[in-house]
């Protein structure tokens, strides 16, 4: 129904919310009532208490009424409801009412509570319909009654409102501003054929494909598709989660994400550049042209279609009181100082994945859910079947001089942790490419921090990216890249695969320290 369309469904149980208590289901559970699949047809199909019925039915010959209570996903102001009787024909409900009460989240309210305020008065209802009826904005609500007279059928009730915003009180706090609980809402997109835009925003994960965001196949080349979002209120962006979680052989090839604070204006600002996206995992981006600036929508376009399950939008509702990266940066043209020319500095440590850092570099691991590996990735049995080889995850590449004396070899690093996870120098290997792999343990993980080479043949500060990777991933340096020395959470070994001359030389590593101290904020 067009009335519903820019609402929230807070009765669903992909937010959160829960059957709480019921008079009667014999025949056929409450708990469908507010799933997120539509009603289908069991006809002909029969349980131990008859008939089978994917809705909630009662008994027969109530000489009252039955009822069902509804805890919603979170507090809202409805402004109507959608009593679906589909599939209920001869045993659905003739007549139905709706109550309402705003209490604390945990508590169990008796059917009887005297808190309990009617929002839609007794209605009649007919066999196997939708029955759409609007109400007047009502007062925020978290706990709703389901009257029905005096028994029979419901498929599916869906309660349709806005939500009551969430934030947190310190306005320097990171939080998404997307989600539907901090008001966010998904206000349009291009196509929405398999999986529904307003999925993008939910609570959790999901369960399949079939709680996502997915387009139809395209058949133009060039082909893209979007979906735009408003933020719960205006944010000053960090980061963005970016989750393909299900969406194994259909997720979009690449993203990129623009941000505005006038969406009638249409002007738009680049936050993310078109970026490679992989198969079922959350991937985590730092975002550019963030610094100072509030925004209120973003507007996420994937090339060319495919099926995204959350994007999260991580940012703050007023300017952090430390810059994220520096918004100028002017170099000492020395060969070991760099100024950034901010007084304090803040980085944000976001989990490694093989997309994000692959402008840095490759990451290599193994995953058990082989349609998880990055696309390409040769995969084939090893060991008589014990075992799976993940081909040429990354290649050794070195361009020293033939006369330099310089081979490949296997080193072992033995690392600690530091007493405080700055970032005060960097480093880079100008011949070769590096790998480290860690060597078991129990350890939380380590940093990987990395910067693009500037025009002046120094760290580029703006490029700054620091990623956290756990115990089960390596990660191979590209041949040049700037680098923080290796940065561990706790005691680990690993093993260094490189090319070097051995010497201590320049040719061998060039280490450059930073005027300025960036704080690794995890």
């Amino acid at each position: 129904m067009n009335a519903f369309l820019h609402t929230t469904e807070l009765s669903s149980i992909a937010i959160g919310a829960r059957v709480l208590a019921v008079s009667d289901d014999f025949f056929a559970s409450a708990h469908n009532l507010i799933l997120v699949e539509p009603a289908i047809s069991l006809k002909g199909q029969f349980g131990p208490n008859g008939a089978l019925y994917s809705g909630w039915e009662s008994r027969r010959h109530n000489t009252a009424h039955d009822w069902c209570i509804i805890r919603l996903g979170t507090s809202g102001s409805l402004i109507g409801f959608d009593i679906d009787t589909s599939h209920f024909n001869g045993n659905e409900a003739p007549a139905v009412s709706v109550d309402a009460f705003l209490g604390p989240p945990d508590i169990q309210p008796a059917h009887d509570d005297p808190r309990w305020t009617e929002l839609l008065a007794k209605m009649d209802c007919g066999p196997n319909a939708h029955h759409y009826v609007q109400i007047p904005d009502s007062a925020p609500v978290n706990y709703l009654k389901l009257n029905m007279y005096p028994d029979g059928g419901i498929a599916r009730f869906r309660a349709y409102g806005h939500v009551i915003p969430v934030h947190p009180t310190d306005p320097f706090t990171l939080f998404d501003l997307a989600h539907v609980f901090a008001g966010g809402a998904v206000q349009a997109t291009s196509d929405q054929h398999f999986g529904v835009g307003s999925n993008l925003i939910l609570p959790g994960r999901g369960k399949d494909m079939g709680d996502g965001w997915e387009t139809k196949r395209s058949r133009q080349k060039g082909h893209c598709d979007w979906a735009l979002i408003k933020l719960g209120c205006p944010g000053y962006l960090q980061h963005v989660e970016i989750d393909t979680a299900h969406f194994k052989g259909n997720f979009p090839e690449s993203c990129d994400i623009v941000a505005t604070s006038d969406v009638d204006a249409d002007e738009w600002t680049l936050i993310l550049p078109r970026t490679k996206l992989g198969p079922h995992r959350q991937h985590y981006f730092q975002l550019d042209n963030v610094q100072g600036r509030a925004f209120t929508h973003i507007k996420i376009t994937i090339y060319p279609d495919g099926g995204l399950k959350r994007v999260r939008v991580l940012g703050t509702q007023s300017p952090a009181p430390t810059s994220v990266l520096p918004t100028e940066t002017s170099l000492v043209h020395t060969s070991t100082v760099i100024s950034a020319h901010t007084p304090a500095l803040s980085l944000p440590v976001l989990p490694l994945t093989p997309e994000a850092f692959a402008p840095f570099g490759q990451v290599v691991q193994a995953y058990a859910d082989h349609a998880a590996a990055p696309k390409g990735t040769r995969i084939t049995p090893a060991n008589f079947g014990s075992a799976f080889k993940f081909h040429k995850l990354s290649l050794l590449e070195s361009n020293y001089p033939d006369d330099s004396n310089a081979s490949a070899g296997l080193s072992v690093y033995h690392c600690q942790p530091p007493s405080a996870f700055h970032l005060t120098a960097m480093e880079r290997h100008a011949h070769t490419n590096q790998a480290f792999i860690p060597m078991g343990g129990n350890s939380r993980g380590y940093l990987v921090v990395v910067a693009q080479n500037g025009s002046d043949d120094k760290p580029d500060l703006s490029t700054l990216r620091a990623f956290k990777a756990d115990v089960t991933q390596g990660v191979v340096y590209n041949r040049a890249l700037w680098h923080q020395p290796m940065t561990v959470l706790d005691e680990m070994n690993f093993t260094c695969v490189e090319t070097q001359i051995g010497d201590g030389s320049q040719a061998d590593c060039e280490v450059i320290q930073l005027k300025d101290v960036f704080d690794l904020r995890m």
